[in-house]
């Protein structure tokens, strides 16, 4: 019996072992357009993880339609949900700092990622965002779900030219 324990003990440690590694983030094979930081478990570049739009693009992906204050007639944005992307790097917090390309930082609340259907947008109307409209990455709440979400605090957590995310405990 004590063999065959020391056998199931071994199999269960290297199943272990074989799922921890089949779950890590890969390496990104093009150049990085979103480093997340901070509370991460799967980093792929020292203590980040860096993303590339292949990525991103493997990432279940979402679509809703929504007007927004930005554009004068709804548009279609599609990209994972924040919370795929929080998880695709084993993040666990209370909050995202989100950074813009500019430097423009906003904090958005763990609860908004999880309970609300906020993506990472990487399309408007079915086609990439060029840096000059809001791209390559805009976070977007689906505005037209909820009428709570149509205040200035949601439209300021929509942040575009997203370049780095913290994870904050």
């Amino acid at each position: 019996m004590n063999f065959r324990r020391s056998f199931l003990a071994c199999v269960v440690a290297l199943s272990g072992l074989l799922c921890a590694s089949a779950f890590a983030l890969d390496t990104p094979t093009g150049r990085p357009i979103l480093t997340v930081s901070g509370a991460i478990s799967k980093p792929n570049a020292g203590a980040v993880a860096k993303l590339d739009m292949k990525m991103i693009e493997a990432l279940p992906q979402q679509t809703f339609t929504t007007r927004t204050p930005w554009y004068d007639k709804p548009v279609t944005f599609t990209g994972p949900l924040l919370a795929d992307v929080v998880a695709a790097v084993g993040g666990k917090g209370s909050a995202l700092s989100a950074t813009a390309i500019n430097d423009y930082t906003i904090t958005i609340p763990m609860d908004d990622v999880n309970a609300r259907k906020v993506i990472m947008a990487r399309l408007i109307d079915g086609k990439p965002i060029p840096v000059r409209e809001k791209g390559p990455l805009f976070v977007v709440y689906p505005f037209d779900s909820d009428a709570a979400l149509r205040t200035s605090v949601f439209y300021e957590r929509s942040i575009w030219q997203l370049k780095a995310m913290e994870v904050k405990p």
